[in-house]
């Protein structure tokens, strides 16, 4: 079957005005399907876009707030550099404090080893006063934390001559023993003394000690004795801690 002209005519006329007729033209063709389809993906489409505009907005909002962390991030590490600043500053500080401490530690320690001598020399403090006074800064000296008392009854005399409580001031020191008499003025009879004390403590104790006397006046007599004994004098204010 075919068409005339005028047919032909009002048939493309009708599906380019009337809706509906073009719809079910096409429909009878196959293309409702197609069309539905193609409807389907546009709403996809739609859907996408719409998802990528959000997706868009929260990406904008993460960079600035990553942007704001930055800024943060910049002004913390600007703190830290000023408080490590601050912090050198402050040990430099401390230093020089501490420098300064031990400075005047050093001359308080000379003052109070000059008044001490003075002050024995002119009876203002006791022999016993006078060494409890100058013990630490012998301790400090010698490096020993603590100076323990040895003490042990001389049934032979060799001290003393007849049988006695004997007692000396003992420090060990990287294995050395060391007899350590403090006096405010060293005499012959004081080297003497301690000489023999040394002799008793080696025979008891199995071990040959160093002799140390600190004293304020050192008689020349004393240091000429000590010199033979090997008992080593040591002035008070030659001291340093």
């Amino acid at each position: 079957m075919s068409l005339s002209a005028a047919e032909k005519e009002r048939f493309l006329r009708a599906l380019e005005e009337d809706r509906e007729f073009r719809h079910a033209v096409m429909g009878l063709l196959g293309f409702r399907e197609i069309l539905e389809r193609i409807s389907r993906i546009e709403e996809r489409q739609q859907e996408l876009e719409r998802r990528m505009v959000e997706l868009a907005e929260r990406q904008q909002r993460l960079e600035e707030r990553v942007a704001r962390l930055e800024e943060r991030m910049v002004e913390l590490e600007e703190r830290m550099l000023k408080l490590e600043e601050r912090v050198t500053r402050l040990e430099e500080a401390m230093v020089k404090l501490g420098e300064r401490m031990a400075r005047l530690e050093e001359r308080m320690l000379e003052a109070t080893r000059v008044v001490m001598v003075v002050a024995h020399r002119f009876g203002v403090v006791s022999e016993e006063a006078f060494r409890k006074a100058l013990s630490y800064i012998v301790e400090e000296t010698l490096g020993a934390a603590l100076v323990r008392r040895w003490i042990h009854r001389d049934e032979e005399g060799l001290v003393y001559g007849h049988p006695s409580i004997v007692e000396a001031d003992v420090v060990v020191r990287n294995g050395v023993h060391i007899l350590v008499e403090i006096k405010s003025r060293v005499s012959r009879a004081d080297v003497a003394e301690l000489y023999r004390v040394g002799r008793l403590y080696e025979r008891v104790e199995g071990v040959r000690p160093r002799l140390l006397i600190v004293g304020g006046f050192i008689d020349s007599n004393a240091a000429e004795l000590a010199q033979r004994l090997g008992v080593e004098l040591v002035p008070v204010t030659s001291l340093h801690s």
